[in-house]
């Protein structure tokens, strides 16, 4: 199914009236919080000095180490060209500065087709394998999770507090927002590959699939402390979201919030839906598992998916089965826990789970078994799509 892309992407901007489509370059479109700039500890100073004409307050966020600048509002201020007057116009940059860019579940605001989920009838649930050794920790940062058959019961759902539930209808409408679910269908996708992990969630992305790097970045740092505290770092981190940046380089601030998880987590994030080689963040990383999705018969790229050369993996995107939220839709299709989807988002925690998979059944380091997983000499490499991982097809029957 095509949507049409600019609707789509003009509720957006008036549903966040303070988010601003950015194009500094004919083509390169990025979305960006307005009077909005995003700016690591170290360099505070140094860029403080810099743009101080145009600030209206510097917050100082000492347990992420950014600073975040609020721009006056009347200076009607480009932040995009504010960030690059102050980086400047080097293929290496020096200074940890940013717009605050928005991110999404299911990236479609420049272009490309996606769909939207459809109702399903049951399915099994994964039935745990009954590993005996260390279960492998698998955290879900997206729109939440909701109560399903195939979660109660489970130690991990029972330690989910209610800021982890979804928000199926924020507005009101009596209809599913858009990207509602989300969560849960990809808790589901993970659970189909490795029914014996531990699931742990955050809820960062609205029920309309969006946040922003500020909003995420905070995300990353509770479940950082979380698992800190409780002596249970995170094995396989799924980031089942994204965006594009400004210059189509990596947010520094990201970057940085990132590497403390450091090598001992995988990190696995979808490639976009916009069938596009433009770099999409932060699947592009270096330390980032990038999963590219195939058609429903896991020949070819989906027409949807992403490409190019920072593609690690692919995966079946197209009509994926799996877990949903129950909702009737006043003026929709309603749904009873199950549905089918289609998406890169879905696409990378196929493969989160199939590393997990690996990890539990060998008793390995998640980073080993993701190795092994993504060694294109034990299977297909394909040019922009990276190796293709086999993933189990369909629900666990048992």
């Amino acid at each position: 199914m095509r949507l049409d892309n600019h609707a789509r992407l003009e509720r957006l901007l008036a549903r966040h009236p303070d988010v601003v489509a950015a194009e500094p370059e004919p083509g390169r479109t990025c979305l960006v919080r307005r009077d909005e700039v995003l700016v690591t500890a170290s360099h505070a100073a140094h860029v403080d000095d810099r743009v101080r004409r145009w600030v209206d307050r510097r917050e100082d966020l000492e347990d992420l180490a950014i600073s975040r600048f609020r721009l006056r509002s009347n200076c009607r201020v480009d932040v995009c060209d504010l960030v690059m007057s102050v980086v400047g116009d080097t293929r290496h940059r020096q200074l940890g500065v940013s717009p605050n860019h928005l991110l999404r579940g299911e990236p479609s605001y420049s272009g490309g087709p996606f769909d939207t989920p459809q109702p399903a009838a049951e399915l099994p649930a994964p039935r745990p394998n009954g590993q005996s050794g260390r279960r492998i920790r698998v955290a879900v940062l997206d729109t939440g999770i909701a109560e399903h058959p195939w979660f109660t019961g489970t130690s991990w759902f029972a330690r989910c507090d209610p800021g982890t539930r979804e928000v199926l209808d924020a507005n009101l409408d009596f209809e599913l927002d858009s990207e509602a679910g989300h969560g849960t269908f990809v808790a589901g996708v993970v659970l189909q590959q490795a029914p014996d992990v531990e699931l742990h969630v955050e809820r960062v992305l609205g029920s309309d699939g969006v946040c922003d790097e500020l909003q995420l970045i905070h995300a990353l740092a509770r479940l950082w402390r979380r698992t800190a505290l409780r002596g249970e770092p995170v094995d396989i981190l799924n980031l089942s979201l994204g965006g594009y940046t400004y210059d189509d380089r990596p947010s520094p601030v990201l970057v940085q919030a990132l590497a403390r998880f450091g090598r001992r987590t995988v990190i696995v994030a979808a490639a976009g839906n916009n069938a596009s080689d433009r770099p999409f963040w932060p699947a592009a990383l270096k330390n980032v598992i990038a999963v590219a999705a195939l058609d429903a018969e896991g020949r070819d790229r989906a027409e949807f998916s992403n490409f190019g050369w920072w593609v690690d993996a692919c995966a079946v995107g197209e009509r994926v089965a799996s877990s949903f939220v129950t909702f009737d839709n006043h003026d929709g299709p309603d749904f009873a826990g199950y549905a089918t989807w289609s998406g890169t988002s879905f696409a990378a925690p196929a493969v989160a789970g199939a590393i997990a998979a690996l990890a539990g059944g060998k008793d390995l380091q998640a980073a080993d078994a993701a190795d092994l997983v993504l060694d294109s000499a034990n299977g297909d490499n394909r040019p922009d799509l990276g190796v293709v991982v086999r993933t189990f097809r369909g629900p666990r029957v048992p």
